[in-house]
């Protein structure tokens, strides 16, 4: 809507896990250096931890692009509130087992084939779970343990990725045996004011904007309101663009943003 009157050619705040948009501070950097650690050594698990809004869906998406397709098999589960029988059937499904199988023991052995399989042909087999501190029985993280067991000449045949928000630590930590196979760990923290800068610019330029369009002291009172979460940066940028836009300013000031602040209080 406001994109031709900015010199943009996409909206640059969305809230989807584009990996386009994936600003890579030195944290992020550091996460996804050590998820790809984890993968292309065949570390067993790794868990990705941070707060709601601050990009790790995102980064997820970035660390599935940086992986070779010819090279790895990967299982994205990205609703995983499902019964240990159904986490499995997914994990399955989305790994590309056709067979059809019901009962643990069959699920099991299919799943043992596949990844002897990707072994055979020269892949490593990834399951990826998103969200993971949605899942609600103990008995599902157990089972997710037990894939660990699938190891042949002391190397894992599966990467077990868990990405979540905070409390998804104090599931894995009731786990004992799953806690003590996670070997890499990171835990994604808010922007502070410098990447909250070049976390907004860094956005608009890849959307296509060729000059400067937002002055310093917008950036930081919009890194005063939101904390530096960037889901919440995201939506008080796209709120200021739109704004803007209506009433033909030259300019995303300080002023513009306090408006926005103030309307969310009333």
């Amino acid at each position: 809507m406001y994109e031709e009157y900015w010199g943009l050619h996409t909206l640059p705040f969305e809230n989807v896990p584009d990996p386009r948009f994936l600003y890579r501070s030195s944290q992020h950097e550091e996460a996804l250096m050590r998820l790809l650690y984890a993968t292309k050594s065949q570390k067993g698990a790794a868990m990705l931890t941070g707060e709601i809004g601050c990009g790790k869906t995102t980064l997820s998406r970035a660390f599935i692009q940086e992986l070779a397709s010819d090279k790895f098999e990967i299982g994205l589960i990205a609703n995983p509130c499902l019964s240990p029988i159904d986490f499995l059937k997914e994990i399955l499904f989305q790994l590309g087992v056709e067979k059809t199988v019901d009962d643990k023991a069959g699920m099991l052995r299919a799943l043992n084939e596949k990844m002897l399989e990707n072994l055979n042909e020269g892949k490593k087999t990834i399951v990826v779970i998103d969200e993971a501190q949605a899942i609600e029985s103990d008995t599902t993280l157990e089972e997710l343990r037990l894939l660990l067991n699938f190891q042949l000449n002391e190397k894992f045949l599966v990467t077990l990725i868990l990405i979540g928000q905070p409390e998804l630590r104090v599931k894995v930590k009731k786990i004992k045996q799953l806690d003590s196979r996670i070997s890499i760990r990171y835990h994604l923290q808010q922007l502070d004011l410098n990447d909250t800068i070049k976390y907004i610019i860094f956005r608009l330029k890849v959307a296509g904007l060729k000059k400067n369009i937002i002055t310093k002291e917008a950036i930081e009172k919009i890194y005063s309101y939101t904390g530096g979460v960037p889901r919440e940066i995201n939506n008080i940028c796209d709120l200021a663009l739109l704004d803007g836009f209506g009433t033909k300013a030259e300019l995303i000031d300080s002023k513009i943003i306090q408006k926005l602040i103030d309307d969310t209080k009333k």
